[in-house]
């Protein structure tokens, strides 16, 4: 009986090591050796201040950036704390109806063209920080104009901060808002 208790303490302090200490620090070093910036959640900085994470959208409503998709996180839009989609589906009244707004919104305004989907939905965690190519080139009119820039030169800032599909097959090709009005910044200076 001792024998089995013993046993039993002995593989509890050796599994406690290796799972509670030796294995999450190996993973955390090579999450900071290989994985850096996406270890210390992708921050983006200027100068030594952070000015958000390439992963966490961020509400940009000034006509002189380009806006992000709608925020899920009510009521502070793209509040990282409150990540969450809205768990309205497609035959719900309100987001029906909030789309229905959204689209109205964009065709008074002047938008001529088909309104894409992630310019009137959020996305599932409410906080995504990428956008379409085609809700970014929706947006160029819009912002060159309010920053007094050739609408070619804005739509070239979209071109250079669109990524590609890794390998051309995973994930989606996107801009990334923060990235793109930065850009938008730096060209003023």
């Amino acid at each position: 009986m001792l024998n089995q208790i013993r046993s039993a303490i002995v593989l509890t302090l050796i599994l406690t090591v290796v799972t509670g200490l030796l294995y999450p620090l190996t993973m955390t070093g090579i999450g900071q050796t290989l994985f850096a910036t996406q270890a210390n959640s992708s921050q983006i900085k200027r100068g030594d201040t952070i000015v958000g994470s390439s992963l966490i959208g961020q509400n940009f409503t000034s006509d002189i950036y380009f806006w992000p998709r709608p925020s899920a996180t009510s009521p502070d839009p793209y509040n990282a704390a409150a990540s969450s989609g809205s768990n309205l589906g497609p035959t719900s009244a309100a987001l029906v109806e909030r789309v229905k707004t959204s689209v109205e919104s964009f065709k008074a305004a002047g938008v001529t063209t088909a309104v894409p989907a992630d310019a009137v939905t959020s996305s599932a965690s409410g906080i995504d920080p990428d956008i379409s190519v085609d809700y970014a080139m929706l947006q160029v009119a819009r912002v060159a104009q309010a920053r007094g820039l050739d609408p070619e030169a804005v739509s070239q800032q979209v071109k250079a901060n669109t990524r590609q599909a890794v390998l051309g097959i995973f994930g989606e090709v996107g801009v990334n808002v923060l990235a793109l009005n930065l850009a938008l910044d730096d060209l003023k200076k």
